[in-house]
């Protein structure tokens, strides 16, 4: 019946840790749930946010466009005029005096805004209008002038017999300020499309898709070279279908672009969420089992140090009957089996009062150890039950160890071998020396452990005897672990066959 309860207890406590791993994963999950739900809410809001700036781009790139024509029409407005004025001076002479002169003076006179500027074959100016400089000052073409005035080819025209004059023009300053309020728009369009509002990274290329124009909100190290370009727009391309406009001088261009930043961040927002939480449960788990674990060793050393005083006047006792005894003549042999259980009495004490407290490691000759721990338990099991110890007695194998502590742990495990296999079979000491490590194996072809309770064997309390506490293998555990820095592990066990415990020792 206790064992049965002790077994219901470890299954009930493995069942109420899968029911709250299950609760901790349902409100993780719901939580990851409700927190997807509103992210992707918030990201059609964005992504509506990013189409409407992509509509608005189409339709200014096309108000831009369509202010082209107006400009166009200006300048060929201006042609016309100055072809007008050009034929009218060079009538000019030709028609003084007449009456068609008073329409060419209407024609020249009429030109209040176009700058023009006479010249003959050397350079030498004859008349300029609409200009910012004097004739006085300024008698011949310089460079300057040719360079403002070499926009248009000028108009050459013969005034004289193989006497030739020239009509230098340029835009008015309504039409030049026009054209450059056009420019001023088209740069600002650019501007505006990688300066936008809603944070969308913008890459404006040229109609080859390999030279960058204008950027905004992206890295400039994707433009370093051409691989990572084409894999940026690539990238683009994958979210959205580029917006191709064709702006009047400048050719096509494309222009990319991709979810914001707060739209990806908030895409991975659950799964940094989930990393978050899990950090946390991790860090409390390490803290609370920290905490757990320093509060069992507090209670196990104050428990082997209590044990340790109780036994030590019984013991002080013990040993002066003993000595009594012997002084009323009882055989020697009865005296020498007490002395023995009084000695390991002693090294039971000793043991207990060792818990708690940092161990002292010397080296010892483990083999001796092992078969001294063997004898003594020989005497005192049944005869049925056969011991097979290897090596021999005679192959010193040194091992730093605290010899009360490890023969505890040897002698738990041989008393828990005897238990599985009962009334008669074997028990197996295997001891092998492998470089800097050192291996024991007990082995024992007793009932074995069920596979579901291997991992609870060296748990407090566990035991599959009627009358065990369940100390024994987590007291193993401890000494093994913590004071020898080894290691202590169920190698293998088959229920009916048999089981074998390994214990690894660093030389």
């Amino acid at each position: 019946m206790k064992l049965f309860n002790r077994k219901r207890i470890y299954q009930q406590k493995k069942q109420w840790k899968i029911l709250l791993l299950f609760f901790a994963a349902v409100i993780v999950f719901a939580s990851l749930w409700f927190s997807n739900v509103l992210v992707k809410r918030i990201a059609q809001v964005e992504r509506n946010r990013i189409h409407t700036w992509a509509d608005a781009v189409q339709h200014r790139a096309n108000l831009v466009n369509a202010s082209e024509p107006f400009f166009s029409e200006i300048q060929n407005e201006e042609r016309k005029r100055i072809e007008l004025y050009a034929e009218a001076i060079k009538h000019y002479p030709s028609m003084m005096g007449s009456e068609e002169s008073k329409l060419v003076d209407m024609i020249i006179e009429g030109n209040t805004n176009i700058p023009a500027i006479l010249t003959d074959t050397t350079g030498r100016i004859s008349s300029a209008v609409n200009v910012d400089f004097s004739l006085d000052t300024t008698p011949v073409m310089t460079p300057q002038l040719l360079k403002d005035f070499g926009v248009y080819e000028p108009f050459k025209f013969e005034y004289w017999h193989k006497q030739y004059n020239y009509i230098y023009y340029k835009d008015s300053k309504v039409f030049g300020n026009a054209k450059k309020g056009m420019e001023d728009l088209v740069n600002s369009f650019f501007r505006d499309i990688v300066n936008n509002s809603a944070s969308v990274p913008v890459l404006v290329t040229d109609s080859l898709q390999t030279t960058v124009i204008a950027s905004g909100n992206i890295d400039s190290s994707f433009f370093h070279n051409q691989d990572s370009l084409q894999r940026l727009i690539r990238e683009m391309k994958s979210q959205n279908d580029p917006i191709v406009i064709d702006l009047a001088h400048r050719g096509i261009n494309y222009i990319y672009y991709k979810d914001s930043n707060t739209l990806t961040q908030l895409r991975y927002f659950p799964y940094f969420q989930f990393g978050i939480i899990g950090v946390f449960l991790f860090i409390a788990y390490l803290l609370f089992s920290t905490s757990r674990r320093s509060e069992q060793n507090q209670v196990w050393a104050g428990l082997a140090k209590e044990t340790a005083h109780q036994l030590g006047t019984p013991l002080s006792s013990m040993m002066a009957w003993i000595d009594y005894l012997e002084m009323k003549g009882i055989e020697a042999e009865t005296i020498e089996e007490l002395r023995k259980d009084v000695d390991r009495l002693q090294v039971i004490t000793e043991r207990f009062s060792k818990i708690g407290s940092a161990p002292v490691l010397k080296p010892e000759n483990i083999t001796v150890l092992i078969y001294n721990a063997v004898d003594y338990l020989k005497k005192r099991t049944s005869q049925k039950i056969r011991f097979h110890v290897n090596p021999s007695i005679d192959e010193a194998i040194i091992v730093p160890l605290n010899y009360q502590l490890f023969d505890w742990v040897i002698e738990n495990l041989i008393k828990n071998a005897v238990d599985a296999v009962g009334s008669k079979g074997d028990i197996f000491v295997l001891l092998t020396n492998e470089g800097k490590q050192v291996i024991v194996d007990v082995t024992d072809n007793g009932k074995g452990i069920p596979r579901n309770l291997v991992k609870t064997v060296f748990k407090p309390g566990f035991s599959s005897k009627l009358r065990g506490w369940g100390l024994g293998l987590s007291l193993s555990k401890r000494i093994i672990n913590d004071y020898h820095r080894g290691k202590i592990f169920v190698k293998q066990s088959v229920v009916g066959k048999g089981t074998t415990f390994r214990i690894v020792l660093q030389k």
